[in-house]
């Protein structure tokens, strides 16, 4: 048998290792390093935490949910634990020094759920520091750890050590890149003492399909194979569900190969795929509503001849006789309806009272507790009734169909409760269907030629793979096209409807589809690295999080179920006490009844018509339909708080450059205001700006470049076929002490002068004069909405660049858009007041903060904040990260920067500001329809309850039974899931319909 998975511990470490810069050859590959930098959490983990996430099922409502989390967070060592109603998830931060996964897992489990650690999805080597556990021999006492510590502190590359002495352990951070295990072990056998590599935080798991296993002695030889298999390290393999699950490390062997070694050795008798953690997911879920499915057809079955022995059969002469035929102390029909209603009570509602006794073991009531409650008074009430009539002989009407009926109903609202709520996560699953399953692996030989096209599992795609991309298929990884060119339709990962050309060295994003001619594209990032799962992971995040207004419904469910008790004792004892004072006539009890049976039957349609799950859905589930719906339109939402705050913004802040214009500055004017050559003017100035990334220093570096290749015919032709290596080569001076001044520009010295290219600002602080002649020139570019760029060598100003960034073809109509919907906009810019002015004035921009440093714009928007205004803020750039963070609603434009994205709650796929409407017009809506969820749940219980009681009964003689009580409880969640599932109908606004123009 193979090793089983006990003790064995998985340490994840989230080290915020250095990210790879992209390529610099194109600006388009800010798209493809789109979300790397997005922490899942959205905030960073603390060092040496890990994050799981548990499957938790036999949750029914709010208060369960808050059930686990209290019982999570009452473990020593849990950080942080959030738990997810409608996804059956809790989120768990720990500390796993002090608990482990068991431990998690018990705790849920001790609070009478059923939990499951669930498998982290795409899992790929973690980026940065790795943790590597190391056995520890010889040592004695303190001072051997201590000495051992102090050794590994030492080693370069070695972040941080822990050994203990109890379990001759040590625990050590390290740089891969610059120190290795071997390295590790090494230096603590130099220091006399024994060591040993045990595992790294690099291990990781494939779950694999295999077929071809047809007896014990092939799954015998599987073993086999996997033992013989150098880095693997446990597997289990299922014989039931056909999965094997394997243990690896990474640094010895990747998953293709554990795969082709089993198929190698095997003679391709055993087929492997690899197991999609999202699939296994969504087939869990299925299982879930096909097993609700068959308790409510059995429950139906069982209950439909009960309901035709108490209404139908007393109408056919025969089978009423056979009915009323007296076997032993009972009549035969109350042996039947005994009979199934035991089955229904007991068998079919048994998750009732398993659901019901878990919470009261944990010191809390949920929906459970109230059916358990209610339906219990109801079947226990009629077997007294006739056991009593047995001894005494007088007959009390029994009430078994109301048991019955009521779980049947019940169940039936779970199910479509269940199918409704699968219908909330369909974005998540129309993610995972755009990756492909397989990819087509190109296969070199030694000199380079390519020598077969594999197939392989499109999960086994490893970073550097050469894949082609047929025409009409789906590209399989991120990655750089190699070989060809095509149109690449990419709106169901930006929503950018018009395909994108690509070309070799173009960026392409896992999951588009190819359109026309055949690619041959190297992959670069793969598993959860990639765009796609990026997006699936910032959209399964932002579901399980919690919007503020979901406390009031946690509230509300925390003293639900006790109040609805004590309602319910009190409506018994006041129709009973009313009865036997005469306060009503006795023309109202049922045929044979007395008061107390009257009196039970409006007490059990209190408990049973009362529901706690319609609240508790209120808001996860339009949460759930509105991040689905904002990431297929191309905007992708952090969290449910975010979602509450953009519904209430009264500013957006605009960035200028990149944000309202386009991001793509080009040099219109160059002014040589000294005898300095045209030529060198340009190439001093190139030389300068080329170490910096400002969009303006790109354009001057470009038509610098321009500039010097017209002038060297022979270099045209380089020209066009260099690469980024090699484009700046040979014509750039030596430069040195270059330093980016924020807000200001760039200095540095070329031949020991010291270069300046900047504004006025940096000018005076470094003491240079700007001629009259040379100011009345920056005027005028400043007033025809161009940025002036000065330039001053060896502190005399040499010369004027005028850079333009056209304005995006939307920005008018975005600002006039976001006015009509009562937003006021605001653009605040690190330009000069003049440009600022002009191109706001173009925009339809009245307020306009201009020359603000980049901190300075997180001062904007505290400013706008201090009457208590909620404030969104639209950047692209570095420079927008501290005021995306401080903002109330921060949106980064799907073209910036990694930094950007971090800082905001809404990433604006798309380089369009069209966005920014739906992002707000969206956050209305959904926070619209969670109001309505509340209307529609609390009016339910508000009119419900006292019908449910009989308060009308005495004027309008309104009764209503407990079986009809209980149907209405369970179409109450159904109705508000329904209401959120409306979401789904969303469509982006028209500009035209908000402008209120009428095209003729």
């Amino acid at each position: 048998m193979a090793p089983s998975f006990g003790g064995l511990q998985l340490t994840p470490f989230a080290a915020g290792g250095r990210k790879p810069s992209p390529d610099d050859d194109s600006e388009d590959l800010e798209d493809v390093w789109l979300l790397d930098g997005y922490d899942e959490d959205g905030s960073g983990l603390e060092e040496g935490m890990r994050r799981i996430q548990v499957r938790v099922t036999g949750m029914t409502c709010a208060a369960c949910s808050n059930s686990v989390e209290g019982a999570l967070r009452d473990v020593n060592g849990v950080l942080r634990a959030s738990v997810a109603l409608l996804q059956n998830r809790a989120d768990v931060v720990f500390d796993p020094k002090f608990v482990g996964e068991e431990d998690i897992k018990n705790a849920i489990e001790d609070a009478g759920f059923d939990a499951e650690i669930m498998s982290e999805p795409n899992q790929t080597k973690p980026r940065g520091t790795l943790l590597g556990k190391f056995t520890i021999g010889g040592m004695t006492c303190a001072r051997c750890v201590n000495s051992v510590e102090g050794i590994l502190r030492k080693l370069p590359g070695v972040k941080r050590a822990v050994v203990a002495l109890a379990t001759s352990l040590g625990e050590v951070e390290y740089d891969p890149t610059v120190i290795n295990k071997d390295d590790i072990v090494n230096a603590i056998e130099d220091a006399g003492f024994e060591a040993s590599f045990v595992q790294s935080s690099e291990q990781d798991k494939i779950i694999l399909g295999v077929t071809g296993i047809s007896n014990e002695m092939d799954a015998l030889t599987l073993e086999g194979i996997l033992t013989t298999i150098r880095g693997v390290r446990q597997f289990l393999f299922d014989r039931t569900s056909g999965e094997l699950e394997v243990l690896f490390d990474p640094e010895i062997i990747s998953s293709r190969s554990v795969v082709d070694g089993i198929e190698g050795a095997s003679d391709a008798k055993f087929k492997l795929h690899v197991k999609n953690p999202y699939t296994r997911m969504t087939s869990k879920d299925l299982e879930e509503s096909s097993n609700m499915f068959r308790l409510f057809t059995s429950s139906l079955f069982l209950s439909i001849p009960v309901f035709l022995i108490k209404v139908v059969c007393p109408h056919i002469p025969l089978v009423d006789s056979l009915l009323l035929w007296r076997c032993g102390p009972f009549l035969m029909g109350d042996w039947l309806k005994w009979a199934l209603v035991s089955l229904v009570q007991f068998v079919v509602g048994k998750r009732f009272y398993i659901g019901a006794g878990r919470a009261l073991r944990n010191g809390s009531a949920n929906m459970d507790v109230l059916i358990a409650l209610g339906t219990s008074a109801s079947y226990f009430y009629s077997v007294c009734a006739l056991l009593y009539g047995a001894v005494t002989g007088f007959w009390s009407p029994t009430y078994f169909e109301a048991s019955a009926m009521l779980i049947t109903f019940v169940l039936l609202g779970k199910y479509l409760e269940s199918l409704a709520k699968g219908k909330t996560s369909d974005a998540i699953k129309k993610l995972v269907e755009l990756a492909p399953a397989t990819a087509l692996l190109l296969v070199k030989d030694k000199g380079g030629r390519f020598t077969e096209e594999r197939e392989i599992d499109a999960m086994l795609i490893q970073p550097g793979d050469l894949l082609k991309v047929p025409p009409g298929t789906k590209v399989p990884a991120d990655g750089i096209v190699t070989w060809g060119s095509s149109y690449i339709n990419e709106s169901m990962v930006t929503g950018e409807s018009a395909p994108v050309s690509k070309e070799v060295n173009s960026p392409v994003i896992g999951g588009t589809i190819n359109l026309h001619g055949a690619l041959h594209i190297q992959a670069t990032k793969v598993g959860s690295n990639t765009v796609l799962s990026q997006i699936i992971s910032l959209v399964e995040t932002a579901q399980m999080s919690k919007a503020p207004i979901q406390k009031f419904a946690d509230f509300v469910a925390s003293i639900f179920v006790p109040t609805v008790v004590a309602m319910s004792l009190l409506t018994l004892l006041g129709w009973y006490v009313c009865g036997t004072l005469g306060a009503y006539p006795k023309q109202w009890l049922p045929e044979n009844g007395n008061y107390f049976v009257f009196a039970l039957m409006f007490a059990i349609s209190v408990v049973v018509i009362a529901c706690p799950c319609a609240l508790g859905l209120a808001t996860p589930t339009a949460v759930m339909v509105a991040t689905g719906v904002g990431a297929n339109n191309g905007v992708l939402i952090k969290g449910g708080d975010a979602l509450e705050r953009a519904q209430k913004v009264k500013y957006v802040v605009f960035d200028k450059t990149g944000t309202l214009t386009q991001g793509k500055a080009t040099v219109t004017t160059a002014k040589v205001f000294t005898e300095m050559d045209h030529g060198e003017f340009l190439t001093l100035v190139a030389s300068a700006e080329a170490s910096s990334e400002h969009p303006l220093g790109v354009a001057i570096v470009e038509y610098a470049r321009h500039f010097h290749f017209f002038e060297d015919s022979s270099s045209t032709k380089d020209a066009e076929d260099h690469n980024r290596e090699t484009r700046f080569s040979g014509w750039l001076l030596d430069v040195s002490d270059f330093s980016a001044l924020p807000g200001r520009g760039v200095q540095c010295f070329i031949k020991g002068k010291r270069i300046l290219v900047g504004n006025r600002q940096l000018l005076a602080e470094s003491g240079v004069m700007i001629p009259t002649d040379v100011e009345n020139f920056l005027v005028n570019l400043e007033e025809s909405a161009k940025t002036g760029v000065l330039v001053a060598y060896d502190d005399t100003l040499v010369g004027v660049l005028g850079v333009a960034d056209p304005l995006k073809r939307e920005a008018a109509v975005v600002v006039e858009g976001l006015r009509k919907m009562g937003v006021i906009p605001v653009m605040v810019t690190g330009d000069n007041w003049r440009t600022a002015q002009a191109v706001a004035k173009e925009v339809g921009i009245q307020d306009v903060r201009a020359e603000v440093m980049p901190a300075g714009k997180a001062d904007v928007i505290h400013l706008f904040q201090k009457d208590g205004s909620t404030v969104a803020m639209v950047g692209d750039g570095i420079n927008d990260s501290p005021a995306l963070a401080a903002a109330d609603v921060g949106m980064a434009i799907g073209a910036g920067t990694d930094i950007a994205i971090e800082a905001a709650d809404y990433v604006l796929m798309r380089n369009n500001l069209e966005d920014v409407i739906t992002a707000i017009d969206l956050s209305r809506k959904t926070f619209s329809r969670i109001r309505w969820n509340y209307v529609f749940a609390m009016a339910y219980n508000v009119i419900a309850i006292p019908i449910a009681a009989g308060a009308f009964f005495p004027w309008l003689g309104i009764k209503l039974p407990p079986w009809a009580a209980g149907a209405c409880m369970a179409l109450s969640s159904v109705s508000v899931v329904c209401s959120s599932l409306l979401l789904r109908r969303y469509k982006k606004p028209r500009l035209t319909t908000i402008l209120e123009i009428t095209v003729e």
